[in-house]
């Protein structure tokens, strides 16, 4: 294969040092699948329905593990220390809303992800 490429995908100098500090945090994830540039996290708040802006903003990296569950995306919060870490799992729903993409967990909290650029 081609230098640096992981099933498919063809890891930048960035992406490596990236994909190194998601393992500090899951010695788990062995490959990256996808990264996108900038998103912010919403959180639908049922009470008054509408969507609320969170505190997380910045990459979005989907990864593999070598452990259950086998998926999972994390956020790479600029604004703070807390990322968004989910698993992708049978209770994982998805919907794309181009340019959001809608997902709701098994805590059944929603959650937006908004392409920023």
């Amino acid at each position: 294969g081609r230098k640096g490429s992981r099933g498919g995908m063809t890891l930048t100098a960035g992406h490596m040092m990236s994909l190194a500090a998601l393992q500090r945090q899951d010695p788990y994830i062995n490959k990256l699948l996808d990264v996108t540039g900038q998103v912010a996290l919403y959180n639908f708040n049922s009470k008054v329905n509408e969507w609320e802006k969170t505190e997380i903003e910045g990459t979005l990296f989907v990864y593999s593990r070598s452990a259950s569950p086998h998926h999972g995306f994390t956020i790479m919060n600029r604004l703070s220390t807390e990322n968004l870490v989910e698993p992708i799992n049978k209770d994982l729903e998805f919907q794309l809303q181009d340019p959001f993409l809608l997902y709701r967990n098994g805590n059944c909290e929603c959650f937006e992800e908004e392409n920023i650029y």
